[in-house]
């Protein structure tokens, strides 16, 4: 089994935790962390931005990205939100296999 970690950003606390809680339910991921707040200086309509955001890091298996991803861009309010995809390429046993557990309860 392959595992990531996905990374996105949101404008707020309460949508990290929203988002967060949603992932987590519906079982896309083991785990959601929420860092922040975080500065980030960023290009956007041809002006360079910056913002107050909150960084989510999502622990799954590459199994369930296409469904995380689609989640993220359903229930995110960017027009375009940073969604990145790092693979776990070392990790204890244990945890790993709780990261397996924990995402197959959904049936997916």
């Amino acid at each position: 089994m392959e595992y990531m970690q996905v990374l996105t950003t949101v404008d707020s606390l309460e949508v990290s935790e929203s988002l967060a809680r949603s992932i987590t339910q519906a079982r896309l991921a083991a785990c959601v962390q929420i860092v922040g707040p975080i500065r980030s200086i960023y290009w956007w309509d041809g002006k360079l931005e910056t913002a107050q955001e909150w960084q989510l890091l999502i622990k799954t298996t590459a199994d369930m990205f296409p469904a995380l991803e689609e989640h993220i861009k359903a229930n995110h309010s960017y027009d375009t939100p940073e969604i990145i995809a790092t693979p776990i390429v070392a990790g204890s046993r244990e945890y790993l296999s709780w990261v397996s557990e924990e995402t197959k309860r959904s049936g997916a």
